[in-house]
């Protein structure tokens, strides 16, 4: 039931039953999302979850569609705080280079602070020459993690409540589909019991 899944195989459309078909929607993915890595994760927690009834499915489809909600919130993410890295270099190297310039020529300087963050998102060169620019002043990788942080505090909460809300949807979900099943087992030894006290 807990087999390893590789997501680099190639999977079924869907192992959903024909007759349950119905109750599963199309799936709503973002530009950039793969269908392939989608039906995967899906065919995954269907077979894990194991689904008998329509209600059943209907709970693992929504399982499903959860599971993938959180793997897009963390890539978004991941993807936000690549952004938000690109700032965080830039006011650090205000740090560096601004510091003491005359005010005739803080225009100028800021210019040019913009395009050196720039120069180190795009050329590999200057990465590496303003990053060693800046560990020489103090502000190694960590410091700009920090940075980061605390730029992006406030998308990162929204990101965290999105996440925890998403987690625990999906955690009320799989209780209740433990809960149909254990109601659903106690149904079947009530009945069994029954047919044998009245000996049918």
């Amino acid at each position: 039931m807990n087999d390893p899944v590789d997501l680099r195989k190639p999977h079924p459309a869907s192992i959903l039953p024909p007759q349950y078909e119905a109750l599963c929607p199309p799936p709503q993915l973002l530009p950039g999302e793969n269908i392939d890595h989608y039906q995967a994760l899906q065919a995954a927690i269907f077979r894990d979850l194991d689904p008998r009834s329509a209600v059943e499915w209907l709970l693992a489809i929504d399982v499903a569609e959860l599971s993938w909600e959180m793997q897009r919130y963390r890539v978004l993410r991941h993807r936000l705080l690549s952004t938000y890295r690109q700032k965080a270099v830039e006011m650090t190297l205000r740090r560096v280079d601004l510091a003491g310039i005359a005010p005739d020529f803080q225009d100028v300087a800021e210019i040019y602070t913009i395009n050196n963050a720039l120069d180190w998102q795009l050329d590999s060169t200057a990465t590496l020459d303003i990053e060693a620019r800046l560990r020489s002043h103090g502000f190694d990788q960590h410091a700009i993690s920090l940075e980061v942080y605390v730029q992006a505090r406030e998308i990162l909460s929204l990101f965290e409540s999105l996440l925890n809300g998403a987690q625990l949807r999906r955690l009320m979900l799989l209780k209740e589909i433990n809960n149909l099943r254990r109601s659903m087992m106690a149904d079947g030894a009530e009945a069994a019991r029954s047919r044998k006290l009245t000996g049918t």
